[in-house]
């Protein structure tokens, strides 16, 4: 076998808008060599973690197996196909590349992933070389505004936001004043545009048996050191019933979500929701694995800003197409220190070590409903909606006093949509560990503030179905009589002191919500 264009993909599991893909075709047709697109089965993604828990849990594993079968009917489709190997990619991948080949990937930014990529290049080394692409932001790396270490990034979403493109530039919870609720029909922010499809016949595939390129992986394929049961559950009325692995399906929800449905007209209003599949745009499964490319949702939203309407809701999506890029830019400058007890500020907290506390809190049984709620939500379904991962992060680390690393691993190891960058950024900021400020959740509060009707809280605690109004919020405060009319004598009592989360700031914490 000639030297071989491998184009090894990871995180970007789709056709459209695929750096790595576009790349291989192109040196494919250079150097008049076949391609192969290859994903490995890394049994270290499938094993536990120093906390005991599954670094890949069976949500995102599920949503995973289904991602890549339709990648291989996809390119199937382009007279190509998905070779799927398990194994180490520093053991697998130079057995399957001649000396004179190529290896194209997607740069990732995370300590694993490069220590991965460092293990394979040096089995490379004088047999294959090595090629990076970006693409896993909205804004291209050498597009930013600052230095190649990013050392001079900011640290603070809003900064960061309004110096990487100033036609979005606003004050916080601001908005520019070109999405003033008119149709926008020019933009000038710097976002690379789409690459093409690959053309049919553009990744032609070396010769290997026909065996190796049919396989399939399914549940029993996956390298888990012991048997780990398949999702079965319905889903039926969770916000995870619309989750479906693949590139077709995320472009079918992203084409729902703004031109089927409009919804996306007012996101803004119905975002901090809970309940229910359409409250967001649900589309971070599919570009935490690539089946979605950033740039792809952001063209469409500015075809709909075009042709319908340009308001706070279409920024905001932008806006949080932006926050997955502060937190990428934000690993890749701090680099260990996102995974790190003291996190960015190196601030040293004596944690209380209680794993009694912490089941409480990963089962959904602390006494106070809106954790309960989120946190049952997601082991049953694989997500938790952001305004849940908020609360419950903040009530572990600044309330219970656990280390926040626990909870970051908890979420890691059930979220479908898990994001390195964006789970372990969100956390250390939830746990008050960067140079900004700390923001402690009141979670009472906030369950009245976007729960007021209690009607999320109901649909996941059944012990508190019965309890009238706005009781639910604070079950502590009910009778004995009253607990035992409404059937709620099997919820547990508050596992830290109610008294500490008064409306009025509680637990002498500045920025209560």
């Amino acid at each position: 076998m000639a030297g071989v264009v491998c184009a090894w993909l990871r995180n970007d599991l789709r056709v459209h808008d695929s750096p790595v893909l576009h790349r291989a075709a192109a040196l494919a047709r250079k150097r008049g060599a076949p391609a192969l697109p290859v994903y490995v089965l890394d049994p270290r993604h499938f094993r536990k973690t120093r906390y005991g828990t599954l670094k890949t849990g069976p949500f995102r594993a599920f949503f995973l197996l289904k991602a890549l079968s339709l990648l291989k009917r996809r390119l199937r489709g382009l007279g190509s196909e998905l070779l799927v190997r398990v194994g180490r990619p520093e053991e697998v991948l130079p057995q399957l590349l001649p000396d004179g080949s190529v290896l194209v990937t997607q740069e990732e930014v995370t300590s694993e992933e490069l220590q991965v990529d460092k293990r394979l290049q040096k089995a490379l080394a004088g047999k294959a070389d090595w090629e990076y692409c970006w693409g896993s932001t909205l804004f291209h790396r050498d597009d930013l505004p600052f230095r190649r270490d990013l050392a001079n990034a900011p640290d603070v979403f809003t900064v960061f936001k309004n110096a990487v493109e100033p036609e979005l530039a606003a004050r916080v919870n601001e908005v520019p004043e070109s999405y003033s609720g008119k149709r926008k029909s020019k933009s000038n922010i710097k976002v690379r545009p789409c690459l093409p499809d690959p053309a049919r016949g553009s990744l032609p595939l070396p010769t290997l048996e026909p065996s190796e390129l049919a396989f399939e992986p399914r549940w029993s394929d996956l390298p888990y050191e012991a048997p780990v049961p398949q999702p079965w559950k319905a889903l039926k009325g969770s916000a995870a019933a619309a989750f479906e692995g693949g590139e077709e399906p995320g472009l079918a929800r992203l084409k729902y979500y703004l031109w089927d449905s409009d919804r996306i007209k007012t996101y803004f209003e119905t975002r901090n929701g809970m309940l229910g599949t359409d409250y967001s745009t649900k589309l971070a499964p599919w570009l935490a694995l690539g089946c979605v490319s950033p740039r792809k949702v952001f063209e469409q939203v500015r075809e709909y800003e075009k042709e319908r309407v340009a308001n706070k809701s279409t920024y905001w999506v932008i806006f949080e197409l932006v926050w997955r890029d502060f937190f990428r830019y934000f690993a890749a400058k701090h680099g260990d220190a996102i995974f790190r007890e003291g996190g960015v500020a190196g601030r040293a907290r004596a944690w209380e070590d209680d794993d009694r506390l912490f089941e409480l809190w990963a089962t959904g049984q602390t006494g106070y409903p809106l954790v309960d709620a989120n946190m049952r939500e997601l082991k049953e379904t694989g997500f938790m909606s952001n305004r849940g991962r908020q609360n419950v992060a903040s009530f572990l680390a600044l309330d219970l006093k656990l280390d926040w690393r626990r909870g970051a691993d908890w979420f890691e190891s059930l979220l479908v949509d898990y994001d390195v960058t964006a789970n372990w950024g969100n956390w250390v900021h939830a746990a008050g560990l960067t140079t900004g400020r700390v923001n402690r959740f009141n979670v009472v509060k906030q369950s009245k503030d976007y729960d007021a009707s209690g009607e999320y809280l109901r649909h996941w605690i059944p012990e508190l179905r019965e309890v009238p109004g706005r009781k639910v919020h604070e079950p502590w405060l009910l009778t004995a009589d009253e607990r035992r009319r409404f059937n709620a004598e099997a919820y547990p009592k508050p596992c830290v002191d109610p008294s500490s989360f008064r409306e009025r700031g509680g637990g002498g914490r500045r920025n209560r919500r």
